[in-house]
């Protein structure tokens, strides 16, 4: 399969050479050749990142190639599965039905089927209440103004959806935290990243994160995250 990801990549250099022999050269030499391959971060997670992106922003046409990519770097199907599901919450129900046609072209090709993903009822994680006073601020603060988004945010968001099993807290918040980034909800960021870091993203790793969002999500909307991100890093105890 990692030949049929370099055809691929090779037919989509050629269109970009036929267009931009400059973005070719960057997307060859930076992208593909430096971006990809840096050790601080493992293309597994680099594939969540970005297929957040393409996710969030509904740039579909993009998604095969990393999907075949994510596949190959080790993110199985239902995890992938999971990141659609989860990132219908954070960038809206149209794409992610938007990924899901895509993706599932994708898996007819490689012959993956409904037994490698989670069925749609599973025994969630447990839930703690004490690591999420969150819930409490958002029932205070707005419980007044819209209190079916707080309930389902209490009842669908954190009590379900973020303990499904099928896909790490880490990578959620991997997704999440890329999310955020791409769709530029940075109000929400500070509380995502710590939640990030709180579930085992490194400081190292999440300023690879960044890095790796620049390319993908635009350097405007990373440098706009940055003074965030660097408060954050500032303010956490470890």
């Amino acid at each position: 399969m990692e030949s049929s990801v370099r055809h691929s990549s090779i037919n989509a250099l050629d269109g970009i050479r036929a267009v931009s022999p400059a973005l070719e050269r960057y997307t060859t030499d930076v992208v593909l050749g430096d971006l990809w391959k840096r050790p601080q971060l493992s293309t597994r997670d680099r594939s969540i990142v970005t297929l957040a992106v393409l996710i969030a922003r509904n740039q579909s046409a993009e998604m095969p190639y990393y999907l075949d990519l994510a596949l190959d770097s080790g993110l199985m199907p239902g995890e992938i599965s999971e990141i659609i599901t989860h990132l219908a919450f954070y960038s809206g129900w149209g794409n992610a039905l938007a990924a899901v046609k895509v993706t599932k072209v994708v898996f007819e090709r490689r012959g993956i089927d409904a037994t490698q993903l989670a069925p749609a009822c599973v025994d969630l994680l447990p839930f703690n209440e004490a690591a999420e006073p969150q819930l409490e601020t958002a029932a205070q603060n707005f419980g007044a103004v819209a209190p079916a988004v707080v309930q389902f945010t209490r009842e669908v968001l954190f009590q379900n959806l973020w303990l499904r099993p099928a896909l790490t807290l880490r990578d959620r918040s991997l997704a999440t935290l890329s999310t955020v980034v791409a769709v530029g909800q940075y109000p929400q960021l500070a509380f995502y990243l710590n939640r990030a870091m709180n579930n085992g993203v490194t400081q190292a790793q999440a300023s690879e994160v960044m890095t790796q969002l620049a390319f993908y999500s635009g350097w405007s909307s990373v440098f706009t995250a940055l003074p965030i991100v660097k408060d954050v890093f500032e303010t956490r105890p470890d």
